[in-house]
């Protein structure tokens, strides 16, 4: 190689090392993130699934954003989960600085019921779920009722967090649709504390438990029969209750079970985890990647089996188009719906 070529080679090699190191070609995602702490809001107080599974995905999604940004839990209870996802529309940080877990019926009290929102739950960037389990609710075993036909014939005190929250929404369904005789208890500030009201006698029963919810924060309820589970929400019977009828199995009319059909839709949105409106697209593509990266990390997947976390992980895709399909529900049958269940009580 003559002089020259030689030292046209290294003009170039210097050139591209330039290039490299250049502002243009650094990381803007990476960037962004460093230093940076992400808040996750809970829409439920200390404990249970939608709170460990915050704190454990908090542990170990910073690895996989570039940047390694910081990320804390900060619970917001109350409202029945309205509280919260009211703050991460209207306060919450548009940046990609505040992630959140709410409860999958919060789409459905969008349209059906409305009472606090200020919201729309379309416009959140689905980042994906942690999976899906049905939804059950159960009476405690020294009540005496053991199937939605004793329910039919007598009262049944049942406790609520908030008009937002299955504690509510399922039980009032059924007194309206079927004629059930569920007596609503409002103002429990945490579905951890109706828990504690249930095995304290102050209320009988309790509605929207998760069963992976059950299992992880209450597993003496099962195994020792200390509740009997009367019916349960969800697209089909959970594996280890195919004797347990499904809500919208209860439906005596093509009408009742329209309705009772779309009220079921919230469980497959599962745990469902979500960043600002307006967070710039290269953001939410990087959280998106990093959300399902750490669906698929062992760390994180030995951490949920500890905790009895049932994982059955999908991306954000799948997770906005439940929730469009809920609130792009046809006019007329959310129409229908809303006309019964506002009926006088």
């Amino acid at each position: 190689m003559n002089a020259r070529l030689m030292h046209t080679s290294a003009l170039a090699a210097i050139a591209l090392v330039g290039i490299a190191a250049s502002p243009a070609c650094a990381d803007p995602i990476e960037d962004f993130y460093k230093g940076k702490t992400i808040t996750v809001v809970t829409s439920t107080g200390v404990g249970g699934p939608f709170d460990l599974t915050a704190r454990a995905l908090a542990r170990h999604m910073p690895r996989y954003i570039p940047g390694r940004p910081t990320m804390i839990v900060r619970n917001m209870p109350g409202g029945g989960h309205v509280l919260a996802t009211n703050f991460m529309f209207t306060q919450a940080e548009k940046d990609g600085t505040a992630i959140a877990t709410v409860n999958n019926s919060i789409p459905l009290h969008q349209v059906l019921d409305g009472r606090g929102v200020r919201f729309d739950a379309r416009k959140f960037n689905w980042l994906g779920s942690t999976g899906t389990s049905n939804l059950m609710t159960v009476a405690w075993h020294t009540t005496g009722f053991k199937t939605m036909a004793d329910v039919m014939a007598r009262e049944l005190v049942t406790g609520a967090t908030g008009v937002g929250s299955g504690t509510f929404i399922y039980p009032n369904a059924m007194n309206v649709v079927l004629g059930t005789k569920f007596k609503i208890v409002m103002g429990y500030k945490s579905t951890a504390e109706l828990d504690l009201a249930l095995e304290r006698g102050e209320v009988q029963a309790r509605s929207g438990a998760s069963l992976a919810g059950i299992l992880q924060e209450r597993s003496s309820w099962i195994k020792e029969r200390k509740v009997n589970v009367l019916t349960q929400v969800g697209a089909e019977r959970e594996k280890d209750f195919p004797d347990v009828p499904l809500m919208h199995e209860l439906a005596k009319t093509p009408e009742q079970r329209q309705i009772l059909n779309l009220i079921s839709l919230p469980p497959a949105l599962g745990r469902p985890f979500f960043t600002t409106p307006d967070v710039p697209a290269d953001r939410v593509a990087a959280l998106r990647r990093a959300f399902e990266a750490t669906m698929r990390d062992t760390a994180f997947l030995n951490e949920a089996k500890q905790l009895n976390l049932e994982m059955n992980p999908f991306g954000g895709q799948r997770a906005a188009a439940i929730v469009n399909e809920i609130i792009n529900t046809p006019p007329a049958l959310i129409a229908k719906a809303k006309a019964v269940l506002d009926a006088p009580k």
